[in-house]
Parts: C-alpha cells; structure tokens; sequence
C-alpha cells in the first residue's frame, strides 16, 4: 500500500501539517501509519476523501466536535447534519443582524417630534387573559399601559408568579426616563431583572419540576416600538390590511423546521411544539430577540400567548384585527375564539393600536 508523507497529503487535502497533526491528536483524522523510528506520519489515499470533508466543513465554521460527528455517519445522515448546522448558522446570523440593525436604527434615529411637521403618535390598547377552560388556574400575565406592552406564560408549579414578577420588573420603564443613546443597555438591564426576579420565585434549578416563563414586550418610545423577545409567546402587525408575525418561536420543532426536519405542518401537531429552548428560569437560556419597529399611524400590534396561536388560525386571528376597530372588543373576541376552540390552555392578549394624539 502505497502511503503519502504528511506534507504530500496536506498539499492534496488543502489542509495544513499543523492543522493535521491536530486531528490526530483528537482522533479525527489518524494516519494509517506513523514511523516508530522517525514519528513521521503517513497516510493512505483513502483517507484523502475524509480529509477533503474535513477541510470542507472546516471552511465552513463547523467545530471540530460536530465534524467528527459527521465524519462517522453515512453520505445521507452526513449531509442532513450539515444542513440543520448550516441553518443553525443562517438563524444566528438573523440574529446578529437584527441586533445591528436595532444598534444602526437606535444610533441614527432623531425624534421626530422636533420636527414641526410631524404627527405626534400615541397609543391605545387593552389586555386581558384568561384561564381557558381545561386549566385549573392561569399562569399567563397580559399587562398594557402607556409605554408599556407586555405578555407572560408561565410553566412549572410556580409558573403563575414567575410569569407575575417579569412583567413587574418591566413596569419600571412606565415611568423611568430613558436616556437618549441608553435604551438598548436599559432593556438589557431590565430582561436581566426581569431574570433575577423570576429565579427568586421559581425556585432552585435542582427542584424536581423546575419554573420559569416566557417573556414578550413592546416598549413605547414616541414614535418607535422596542421589541424584547424570550420564548413562544408572539407578537403580530397589522399594516395596511397584511398581517406580519414578527417574533420567531424559541422552541425546539421550531428550530427543527429552520433546519429543515420538519414542515410546518407538522410542526403544528408535533407532540413537543411546546418545549422551549429559551425562557426566564432557573439553567434557561434567556438570550431576547430585540429590535426597533418603525411605528405608522394605523398600525395594530397584537402580543398573544400560545393559548391563542396554538388553535386560532392565523386567518382568524387576522379577521378578528382587521374588523374589529376598538382594542378591547378586539382582545375579547380573540379569547373567544380560543374558548370557542375547547380552550387547552391559558390564553392572553394585548392589542395596541398606533394613533395621532389630537392635540
């Protein structure tokens, strides 16, 4: 068997001598034969496929972890683990970029009210939630004021004050100034209260059934709208007549239809579409989504929890915003419907709509 010096089969691997002396430190890649005299290492033509792979997948920013995961599957199972890695990728890169534009946005943003031609906007709104009718009792919390939009879901055994204290530690920013170029660090500090004051609730991370709550608000700023994310709760837009989900559930079928795995349709009834892989708890991953939304007169937001997205059809729920003109009406029709639907869980809903403030 003809065998290939490691700086031969570097050259014909586009992978270096250092970079393969590496992989067979870690078992990776390991030559077919190594010098007891010289410790040089050879290695067989064979292996220059594997290596080729590797170089790939190397140039695709995939870890040395997850390649040796791939080098040991089959050409199918391979490439399917490519892909889930590659729209794991492409889902980051989302949030990074909503991350830098929410920072382009906040950094070259100017009030509009020092324009003397623009229109000074408001918002009116309502919330409300429910228990539903299997529940015992509700864990959800719908909060609405002047500034503040926001909507809880609790789980655990003490889902109901862990979804309480979040939303509590968000109604400081009713009433707290926001320094200008501050509000990002602002938000930021108040999801980690918000975190802080869910733990104190929910118990150890070593209690047998462990609490926690998603988290989803909209912070009013005068002419902007700043999102903080946590979980499967959602929010939606209407604008001119569209309905827009503009929140991405934090759930694990979730992100197994990003990577491909499931269609959404089978998402829709897949035995764990509620499991989280983000939320406010104890050992949870509490990373928020944030960005700004531009806010236009005539726009409608809605914030709901799964109770309602979970057996209210998107179609409904867009009938429902645009027919119905008053907030509180609104939200009432919604719960309704989910009730209407057998009511599994506890549903809650906030309707904001954006408006000129008469003057």
């Amino acid at each position: 068997m003809g065998l290939l010096t490691i700086g031969t089969f570097a050259k014909a691997s586009r992978l270096s001598p250092k970079a393969l002396r590496l992989y067979d430190e870690l078992g990776l890649l390991t030559p077919a034969r190594v010098d007891p005299v010289t410790g040089y290492r050879l290695y067989a033509l064979e292996q220059l496929e594997q290596a080729r792979l590797v170089a790939w997948l190397r140039r695709l920013g995939m870890p040395l972890a997850r390649i040796q995961q791939v080098c040991t599957l089959e050409a199918g199972p391979a490439a399917e683990e490519i892909r889930a890695f590659w729209a794991q990728v492409e889902a980051d890169t989302a949030a990074r970029r909503d991350l830098a534009t929410f920072l382009i946005n906040h950094l070259s943003w100017k009030d509009p009210a020092m324009s003397p031609t623009a229109k000074p906007l408001g918002i009116r709104y309502a919330a409300l939630s429910d228990t539903g009718l299997v529940r015992e009792s509700n864990q959800d919390t719908a909060y609405a004021g002047s500034r503040l939009l926001a909507v809880a879901d609790g789980f655990g055994s003490g889902g109901a004050p862990a979804s309480a204290a979040a939303v509590d530690a968000l109604k400081r920013l009713e009433t707290d100034s926001i320094p200008a170029g501050d509000l990002l660090n602002l938000l930021e500090d108040t999801i980690e209260q918000a975190k802080q004051a869910v733990n104190g609730v929910a118990g150890p991370v070593s209690s047998p059934e462990v609490a926690g709550t998603t988290l989803t608000a909209m912070l009013w700023t005068g002419s902007q709208l700043a999102l903080v994310h946590i979980g499967d709760s959602r929010v939606y837009l209407l604008r001119d007549g569209e309905l827009f989900q503009i929140t991405h559930d934090h759930t694990m079928v979730q992100s197994m239809v990003d990577e491909g795995r499931l269609s959404p349709e089978e998402a829709a009834s897949h035995p764990q579409r509620s499991l989280l892989i983000r939320a406010l708890g104890q050992g949870a991953d509490s990373t928020p989504d944030m960005r700004l939304h531009d806010a236009q007169q005539g726009d409608r937001y809605l914030l709901c929890s799964d109770g309602l997205s979970t057996v209210v059809s998107t179609e409904e729920i867009h009938r429902v915003l645009s027919d119905i003109s008053e907030p509180e009406q609104a939200v009432r029709e919604l719960i309704a419907l989910a009730n209407g639907s057998g009511g599994p869980d506890n549903v809650s809903c906030v309707v904001a709509d954006v408006t000129e403030l008469q003057q």
